[in-house]
């Protein structure tokens, strides 16, 4: 979740969708929220695998392009594309609002967020452990971003996990990526024993920037990450 502090976050409910949106084109970004949706669920009638599979998936040659950052970012983490749906979203309509003229745009879709900053944005990372639930934050600088911020884990939200790790964070440029690579980070991790092992392989990931990953006690980083933070509260 971004920062709220000298910035006014607007909820957008579309679906089953949930975003809070930090932008002063916040028109732009849900209007193109919907006309993305629109278009996939049509690509989707013509290829209803691309939702089911669980696994990367060749496409079809009249695939609209929020199809196809799903599908390149899935491939390259080894997982179905639907895994990148809410990172290539978040990043598809903050780019239509840049375009538009937005000096800022954050767009926060289910803890899988893109955001380009002015100043100073903390990201806090809930983990839901009883000792580090919502302790956590990364503090990005505006000379990092744009950057994506995706989240997955095996014991909160809705999105399917193979694992029981408890956060999965995917620091990358490229929002479709680090929501996919984030799911793949939390299948692979079931125990602490798996953290090493799970970290080596999605720092591996062209395109991933950085890792962190959380399981019981264990917090794992790797990689460059904007500074962790402790909140405190």
């Amino acid at each position: 979740m971004a920062d709220t502090r000298k910035r006014t976050y607007r909820t957008f409910t579309h679906h089953e969708a949930v975003l809070r949106v930090c932008c002063d084109k916040f028109d732009i970004v849900t209007a193109e929220i919907v006309r993305q949706r629109r278009i996939l669920e049509e690509y989707i009638a013509h290829d209803p695998e691309f939702k089911t599979t669980l696994e990367p998936i060749d496409l079809r040659a009249d695939a609209p392009e929020i199809a196809r950052r799903m599908a390149w970012a899935a491939r390259r983490a080894g997982v179905g594309p639907m895994a990148a749906v809410a990172g290539a979203m978040a990043q598809i309509a903050a780019e239509a609002a840049l375009a538009a003229g937005a000096q800022e745009a954050i767009v926060d879709n289910g803890g899988d967020i893109y955001l380009k900053a002015v100043e100073p944005v903390l990201v806090t990372l809930g983990t839901g452990t009883a000792k580090l639930a919502n302790r956590l934050a990364f503090s990005v600088q505006p000379h990092e971003t744009p950057i994506s911020i995706c989240s997955s884990s095996g014991k909160m939200g809705h999105s399917m996990s193979l694992g029981q790790c408890d956060l999965a964070t995917i620091v990358a440029k490229d929002a479709a990526l680090a929501d996919a690579a984030a799911t793949q980070a939390a299948n692979l991790v079931k125990t602490v024993d798996d953290v090493d092992a799970a970290l080596e392989h999605i720092l591996g990931i062209e395109g991933v920037d950085g890792v962190m990953l959380v399981k019981d006690d264990r917090v794992g980083l790797a990689g460059h990450l904007p500074q962790l933070v402790r909140t405190d509260r």
